[in-house]
């Protein structure tokens, strides 16, 4: 059984156009790699965001914690800037061997 030319030729068309949309569904933008790899670029994103998101969190709770109280300051103030109240008495314990005071002894 011959083709006709006419039928071969939609035949033909058909082929290639058969053949150009598997190489978009396999190379090309919108592939299954590309997918792929755009899932496992968005699980990524996913995870640094709920890092970012808890990070924002407690930086809103220290922010609400300076606002709200003096606890949070008074905190910071003592460790950071050594401050001391009235009629507190400050002790600085030395351990022996300690690298930092013997070098501020040392000449």
């Amino acid at each position: 059984m011959k083709l006709s030319p006419a039928r071969q030729v939609v035949l033909a068309v058909l082929a290639l156009l058969l053949l150009g949309l598997q190489a978009r569904l396999w190379f090309g933008e919108g592939s299954l790699r590309h997918v792929a790899s755009l899932k496992k670029q968005v699980e990524t994103l996913t995870g640094e965001n709920a890092e970012l998101a808890e990070r924002n969190r407690l930086m809103a709770a220290d922010m609400r914690d300076l606002k709200e109280g003096t606890e949070a300051v008074e905190e910071i103030a003592r460790k950071d800037l050594g401050m001391i109240r009235d009629g507190e008495t400050f002790f600085l314990i030395v351990e022996p061997g300690d690298r930092a005071s013997d070098a501020q002894q040392d000449p």
